[in-house]
């Protein structure tokens, strides 16, 4: 991407950050990729070790805020915003599953990123185990949350109503039917009037909401659909990663990836460490932020060798 449009993406980045830049103080960082520019951070020390935060829909790297802020003094923390999304740029094109996978990798191969933890959350989740399985030599730890990374049969009502074609593209779209109700039926604990507006900042119109829309309607729920075959992919191997120290916390109160995702992962991953909070949502990392920096925190000094022995189970309802 040539300098001129990457200074039009850092004047557009810092306007939207503006308002609310004392809850998300990190310097832009940009990286072509094919298609256009992603937008990261990359905080902390140039350690050897990374910690890479992939996120969902429809959020963007400013739900990483609290761990950059409480890793970075000792450890460099990357996390980048998915093209078509946050404060990277707009390609007029639908963007799926396969090509995110691939700006994940292109990212961390233009970084140079080894040891790699990965944290991912909802559509994070099989585009970052995509990225891992491409590059598995230097993935090494996950910290898994509300997400999945394998077909599944189950799709919230809701969200379906926003597939159907033409009203779908007009309530996502049009009346920012997707981006705006996750500010409030995605936690507990409803979230404070700056943060919502951070949140939904980047998507302020009809053309910056099309990868919301995208990423909806990139679900795959049938052998035809375009990102089947990429999904079942990754589906199939990430058995291939189950020497490598991983730990789950879930918002057991989340409508869309509910315990039965949670239990997939389980199942999977049976030496995986887990933390069921029962008073959590989709957004476990606003309902519950210090139980998500311990478990990284935990996660982030686990031996590579000698795991997967047993599974702890941690219950954390309050019984």
């Amino acid at each position: 991407m040539n300098a001129s449009a990457t200074d039009h993406l850092l004047e557009r980045a810092r306007r939207i950050v503006a308002p609310f830049a004392d809850l998300y103080p990190f310097e832009h960082r940009f990286q072509g990729v094919r298609g256009g520019s992603l937008h990261y951070i990359d905080e902390g020390p140039r350690t050897k070790s990374t910690i890479l935060a992939v996120h969902g829909n429809p959020t963007w790297s400013f739900a990483w805020r609290g761990l950059v802020t409480a890793f970075r003094g000792a450890q460099r923390v990357v996390a980048l915003d998915h093209l078509g999304m946050g404060l990277s740029s707009r390609p007029a094109r639908p963007v799926r599953l396969a090509e995110h996978v691939e700006n994940v990798v292109a990212l961390v191969d233009a970084l140079g990123l080894e040891d790699v933890t990965l944290v991912c959350h909802d559509w994070g989740g099989a585009i970052g185990f995509g990225a891992a399985l491409a590059r598995r030599q230097i993935f090494s730890r996950f910290l898994v949350m509300n997400t999945a990374a394998f077909p599944s049969g189950r799709m919230p009502k809701r969200i379906a109503l926003c597939r159907i074609p033409f009203l779908g593209g007009l309530a996502v779209r049009g009346l920012n039917g997707f981006a705006w109700p996750a500010t409030r039926m995605t936690t507990v604990k409803p979230l404070e009037p700056r943060v919502r507006a951070a949140y939904l900042a980047p998507y302020d119109s009809w053309a910056t909401r099309r990868q919301v829309h995208t990423f909806v309607q990139d679900i795959p729920m049938q052998v035809a659909h375009p990102s089947w075959s990429t999904l079942c992919e990754i589906a199939d191997h990430l058995q291939d990663l189950r020497g490598l120290p991983m730990t789950l916390v879930w918002g057991d109160r989340d409508w869309c990836f509910d315990p039965v995702f949670r239990a997939s992962w389980e199942h999977r991953f049976p030496a995986a460490k887990v933390h069921a909070l029962a008073d959590a949502g989709h957004y476990v990392f606003e309902d519950a932020p210090e139980v998500v920096s311990g478990a990284l925190r935990e996660l982030v000094a686990a031996p590579l060798f000698g795991t997967g022995v047993r599974k702890r189970f941690v219950r954390e309802d309050g019984g």
